[in-house]
């Protein structure tokens, strides 16, 4: 008798935290390491850096998809905290004033500013928090909208921390002892070049930050927030501490937007207030859109998308060039490139690349349920549309009807 498969099994494992049962799933993940693991060694500097930043902009916009894609509050104050993470992490990791208006440093190793910068931000997150959640939807959006424009002033005019309109210049690179991410010793005789440290750094927090979201996100907490995004009257009803739920999303996704702003000040080793923008934020809600909202891969996907392709076809000149005065140069199209690639997908796939790629999931699982014909394509069909039927199986798309009657 032939094993059962996964989509008819009555308890299927969510895809986040386990192998997937399918040999062609199994493939494509060892496709994607192996894809890594040949960039990493043979792909260049430049494809190395563009990895780099792609997995620190993965880990702010995981934060911004707890806030706004499982506990459904509206967020445009990222780039906020990711200022106020990079320059709490310049301020305690940065070396002390030489001249008089140099910015402050307290010269503090790696493994104190990285979680502080996190922190930092959870703590203003923690203190804003009760009043912007007092309102939803498009007031809620207006608010976080205040919070960048707020940063903006603020990181222009404390100088002693932020460097003022110039920016920090000597911005903190990791160190583990002895050993610097941004000047390198070999590591077992071999040469490794600083991008290719800081991808060794970056990945597996990237791991990390992934797993931890997906767990958290099928637990009690993680449920209360899907709950809460669903209706919030029906999860009141249903015993949920609203605010709670709301304050506890808005502190996680704050602390990792701290982190990811460290991360992304120590990589390119300036911080100006240019860089957390109002255009950074957008570009966070286009990933989290694009890439699926509610989902630990569609946030990885979207960053993906959003920060590595553009950055792609300028570094390498993907697109034609233009060198006439009255010509569309080649970062024009990139820029019209990306953009339309950004209508086509929330047109024709409003749940993003998560979404289509379920879609292509159950296309291919009803192709072959029709090629085994007989019983056995009748019973594979049924599993299909008893599992489309029922989101509570699959973490990400938990509705509310079904949590309220979910065994407990």
């Amino acid at each position: 008798m032939s094993a059962p498969s996964p989509v008819g099994s009555s308890a299927p494992a969510p895809a986040l935290l386990r192998l997937p049962r399918s040999s062609r799933s199994r493939a494509l993940a060892l496709v994607g390491a192996i894809l890594l693991a040949l960039i990493f060694l043979f792909g260049g500097d430049g494809w190395v850096s563009i990895l780099d930043f792609t997995m620190v902009a993965a880990i702010a916009a995981l934060g911004l998809n707890v806030l706004s894609g499982y506990a459904g509050q509206i967020s445009l104050g990222i780039a906020f905290f990711m200022g106020i993470g990079a320059y709490t992490a310049a301020w305690l990791g940065g070396s002390p004033p030489q001249l008089p208006g140099d910015p402050a440093g307290r010269g503090l190793s790696f493994v104190f500013w990285l979680p502080a910068s996190g922190i930092v931000a959870a703590i203003i997150g923690a203190l804003i928090g009760p009043t912007a959640l007092r309102l939803k939807g498009f007031y809620l959006g207006i608010v976080t909208l205040a919070l960048v424009f707020i940063g903006q002033y603020l990181f222009i005019n404390l100088r002693v921390i932020t460097g003022g309109q110039e920016g920090r210049f000597n911005f903190p690179a990791p160190t583990i002892g002895d050993f610097s991410f941004a000047s390198p010793d070999p590591i077992f005789g071999v040469q490794l070049t600083t991008n290719q440290c800081f991808f060794l750094l970056l990945l597996p927090l990237l791991a990390l930050v992934a797993v931890f979201i997906a767990n958290i996100a099928r637990s009690r907490p993680g449920r209360a927030w899907q709950a809460v995004r669903d209706n919030e009257t029906a999860a009141a009803i249903m015993g949920i501490n609203l605010f709670q739920a709301k304050i506890g999303a808005f502190v996680l996704s704050s602390f990792l937007a701290g982190i990811a702003g460290a991360l992304y000040a120590s990589l390119s080793g300036i911080a100006t207030p240019g860089t957390w923008s109002l255009l950074l934020s957008i570009q966070f809600i286009a990933a989290i859109l694009i890439g699926g909202v509610a989902s630990v891969w569609g946030s990885i996907l979207g960053a993906a998308f959003v920060f590595a392709i553009p950055t792609a076809l300028n570094t390498f000149s993907l697109l034609p060039q233009n060198a006439s005065s009255t010509g569309i140069s080649s970062g024009d199209l990139s820029a019209i490139f990306y953009g339309l690639l950004i209508i086509v997908f929330l047109l024709f796939e409003p749940a993003g690349i998560i979404g289509l790629a379920r879609r292509i999931r159950t296309a291919n699982q009803r192709i072959e349920a029709r090629r085994e014909g007989g019983g056995t394509a009748t019973a594979t069909t049924t599993a299909v549309a008893s599992s489309e039927r029922e989101p509570q199986l699959d973490v990400e798309r938990m509705d509310l009807t079904r949590r309220a009657d979910a065994p407990q």
